[in-house]
């Protein structure tokens, strides 16, 4: 008799939208999440009988993610996600393994006038936001009731360089078409991990937002210094300027689609259309060029999975 095996399960409640705001007299703070939460472990019966007696309801998961914003604040995306999945595995024996995966939406505070705060009876107005329009910022904890692994990111930032980036040289065959060009226009929209080397057993946990804006300013002032021939010499160098300056980071995984920009053909109306003149581009936005990779530390293990950020 053909006996048939389960493979890998997991389940849960998955993006749990949740907004807390913390109030500091006048002064309120907000945080926007999008919590998802996946749990596996001893699963076999509910899968081969439908016996529910080893599965915690996902309502409960999403309760708890309530609960704990409410009970514990959200310090981070991380931090939450670290209590999150200890609770999970720690409290409930058949739970061996949870992952917690967050999106996090940024707010910034609206600029009043002096005058706009008289009308409300306060000299400022704090409690007044508008949705930031860049960089969604993502976490990824897992844990199996022994080690964590914080994966750390954003995705859908935008960036261009408008010159210092060429492309020539490369392979040509009978189909290449493309034009070699030593002025051009650099742009991509960024997706990354990274992972850092804290495992939750012995050491404090870094400062989640400090180590976040300080990958973030890394990563984009290479972008921004790296005198690009390629897309993927200037992601390699986003990768190590983050490892050289953030030790906490062990590894780093970028993807990078090119926004490509070319130079419309102004010649059949007697246009010179150059790079040095001021050139007008067209915008591509589809098929694109994509650049993925990932950066290590000398001796480490790649372990973010390359399924993680694009393609």
């Amino acid at each position: 008799m053909t006996r048939f095996v389960l493979g890998q399960n997991q389940y849960g409640k998955a993006e749990n939208r949740v907004v807390k705001i913390t109030r500091d007299g006048d002064t309120h703070h907000i945080k926007d999440l999008n919590v998802s939460v996946a749990l596996s472990g001893d699963m076999e019966e509910v899968h081969r009988s439908g016996s529910n007696a080893n599965v915690l309801p996902t309502d409960t998961t999403k309760n708890t993610v309530f609960a704990f914003a409410k009970e514990h604040g959200i310090e981070s995306a991380e931090d939450l996600g670290v209590k999150l999945a200890r609770h999970f595995v720690d409290n409930n024996e058949p739970i061996h393994r949870a992952r917690i995966r967050i999106e996090e939406y940024g707010w910034e505070r609206i600029e009043t006038s002096k005058g706009g705060a008289r009308f409300v009876g306060s000299e400022e107005i704090a409690h007044s936001f508008v949705r930031k329009g860049q960089e969604t910022r993502v976490a990824q904890i897992t844990y199996d009731g022994h080690g964590i692994q914080v994966l750390s990111g954003f995705k859908d930032l935008t960036v261009l360089n408008s010159t210092n980036s060429e492309f020539f040289g490369y392979l040509k065959d009978k189909y290449t078409t493309l034009q070699e060009d030593y002025d051009r226009i650099l742009a991509t929209t960024v997706s990354t991990w990274w992972r850092h080397n804290w495992d939750g057993v012995d050491s404090h946990a870094p400062d989640w937002d400090r180590s976040y804006n300080g990958v973030r300013k890394h990563a984009l002032q290479a972008f921004a210094e790296t005198y690009s021939y390629s897309l993927q010499q200037t992601l390699f160098e986003m990768g190590v300027r983050v490892l050289n300056s953030r030790d906490e980071v062990d590894e780093i995984r970028f993807s990078m689609p090119n926004k490509h920009h070319f130079r419309s053909d102004l010649s059949p109306f007697g246009i010179d259309n150059e790079a040095k003149d001021g050139a007008v581009y067209y915008a591509a936005d589809r098929p694109y060029g994509l650049i993925e990779a990932t950066i290590l530390r000398d001796g480490a293990e790649q372990l973010i999975p390359v399924d993680m950020t694009n393609l």
